[in-house]
């Protein structure tokens, strides 16, 4: 199936904040609250939206310091699921990363989220560790794989060189 067109990546605005949230709640069984979206953008994180015509589909967001990016949220509407949209979007955070001159990118994920888990493997993302009990579940806690990969050796397909 064909990708709506046009699909636009841009920086998040407070007022996209309903929509980001929108998808987030159809996405999350705990998802963010509106007012943590607003938070990332008046801290400066990198906070980016995808777009067709006037709908949000998808959105992410890293912060960077101290030569390291970090993956906070990366979501993308379900009719777009398994498309490679999530990977366009996820790609963009990481090279704006390496221009902003962090050396590394880090993210978390649910052991459950396979399709998530194999788009970062297909990445070059390595596991580097556990966080025990990170995620809320609805049987009590989830872990997260905590994932590491070098930004130098992303390339422009994607693919670790």
């Amino acid at each position: 199936m064909a990708l709506p067109a046009p699909l636009i990546e841009r920086p998040m605005h407070a007022d996209d904040v309903a929509g980001v949230g929108a998808v987030e709640r159809a996405s999350y069984q705990f998802p963010w609250s509106e007012p943590i979206f607003h938070d990332c953008i008046r801290v400066g994180y990198l906070c980016r939206v995808l777009e067709t015509g006037d709908a949000i589909v998808g959105y992410g967001i890293a912060s960077m310091g101290a030569g390291e990016a970090h993956i906070l949220n990366l979501c993308v509407a379900e009719s777009l699921r398994g498309r490679g949209v999530a990977r366009r979007l996820l790609l963009s955070l990481l090279k704006r990363a390496e221009l902003a001159g962090q050396q590394w990118a880090f993210l978390e994920v649910r052991p459950s989220n396979v399709r998530a888990l194999g788009l970062y493997r297909s990445l070059g993302f390595v596991e580097v560790g556990i966080r025990r009990g990170y995620y809320q579940a609805v049987d009590g806690r989830e872990d997260a794989i905590v994932c590491r990969l070098a930004l130098k050796d992303l390339n422009p397909s994607g693919a670790v060189r």
